[in-house]
Formats: structure tokens, sequence, C-alpha cells
């Protein structure tokens, strides 16, 4: 009987997991992403018309690549849709996960396989601004359940196929998703989500972080994803 106890957990908390990781241009994250990772079940890696050696760098590091049109959203659905685990995690190209990231998913399938997981928001920057940002994403969490997709996203795929799955949207994908899964269905991990802090760097961290508020902002207002996304290139 204990044997049998035995096998039956680790059943339990063997991953099966698909790791669906959508890319534009992502030649250069790609390597640190997958290192990070460590040994998955099953990795995709979902093109979206890349000029770069995206392709090429996913297909050398053992990832399935799939073509599928530009936009984070159709992409999230297309590997998705290829996926054949039991499990997903939908991770963004230029974002690392900490150490101990697979004994926290496992604890969540085991403990809580009817909810949806995040990792927490740090970026790969010292800088006050960096800290403060990553304060700011914990709070909006906490307050609205609304995680930032560079914190990945870990669900089944009986709830992933129950609330309607990603829908191709050209923004705000990640904010559709978790509206319909709702604050009681998910859950943050505690290992970091360590994101490039580039864009950041590149449009300026208080400008950055204000295009990101408003295009939330305008989303709640009832603004359409394509008329935000015309809107902000």
């Amino acid at each position: 009987m204990r044997a049998l106890l035995r096998a039956r957990r680790g059943e339990l908390l063997r991953l099966n997991l698909s790791v669906v990781i959508p890319a534009l241009n992502a030649a250069a994250h790609l390597p640190g992403c997958v290192a990070a990772l460590g040994e998955v079940d099953e990795l995709l890696v979902v093109d979206g018309g890349s000029a770069d050696a995206t392709a090429k760098v996913a297909e050398a590091l053992g990832a399935k690549v799939i073509a599928a049109l530009r936009g984070r959203g159709a992409q999230l659905a297309a590997g998705a849709a290829a996926a054949r685990g039991d499990w997903l995690l939908f991770l963004h190209a230029d974002t690392r996960l900490g150490q101990g990231w697979q004994e926290a998913a496992r604890r969540h399938i085991a403990e809580h396989p009817d909810k949806a997981a995040v990792f927490a928001f740090v970026l790969d920057e010292p800088a006050w601004q960096a800290r403060l940002i990553a304060a700011g994403v914990a709070l909006r969490g906490r307050a609205l359940a609304l995680p930032y997709g560079d914190q990945g996203l870990l669900m089944s795929r009986k709830l992933y196929d129950s609330v309607g799955g990603f829908r191709a949207l050209p923004l705000m994908e990640d904010v559709d998703l978790v509206r319909r899964l709702g604050r009681g269905r998910l859950r943050r991990l505690p290992v970091p989500a360590i994101t490039s802090a580039e864009r950041w760097r590149r449009d300026g961290w208080w400008r950055r972080s204000l295009r990101n508020l408003s295009c939330l902002a305008l989303y709640a207002l009832g603004a359409s994803p394509e008329r935000i996304a015309r809107r902000y290139g």
C-alpha cells in the first residue's frame, strides 16, 4: 500500500508540461530563457515572422518552431493548440524563471490543479527605478488580480480550454485571459520571473510605465485592443 501511495504521489508531482514561448526577433533573448527552464517535457517557440535568426536559434535549443501570424495573442493561441502537455506554461522570450520554479510548479499542480499561477515580476536591472516598478506590478497584482504577461502563466489544459484560451488580440491578450480566469483561480508563486529591462531603458522608466498603465486604462474603459494597438504602435 505504501509503495502504491508513493507511486501515485510521484505520478501526481511529475510535470507533464508544455512550455509555449511567443517570439518576434528574439534570437538574443531565447538562449537565456530556455537555459533557465532546464529540462521540460515539450518546448514550443511560436515565431511571428522574425527578421533575425529566432527560428534557427530556437531549433538549436531543441524547441519545436511554429509559424504564426504576428501578434502575441495569435501566437500564444497557436502554441497552445499545438501543445501536447496536460499543463501549459506561457512564457515571454525575454523572461527567465528563477531557480526553484519547477518545484514550485509541482507543488501548485499537486495542491491547486483547478487554478492558474504566475511568478513574481522582477527586472534584470539593479536601479531603484526597476525595484519601484516591480513593487508597483506586485501591488497591481494584489489589488486588481491583473499580473503582467511578463510574469508567465501556468495552467492546466483543462482550465485553459474551459475559459476559452487566448484570443487572437494584437494587445491586452494577457489581461483578457486573466479577467476570464478571475481572482479566485489565480495564484502567485514565490519564484521570480526575471524580465529584460531593455524596453524600459530604451523608452524611459516612467514613459514606458505610463504607456503600460494607459493601455490598461483604455482597455478598462472599453477601448478595443485593435484601437489601443494602433495608438501605441
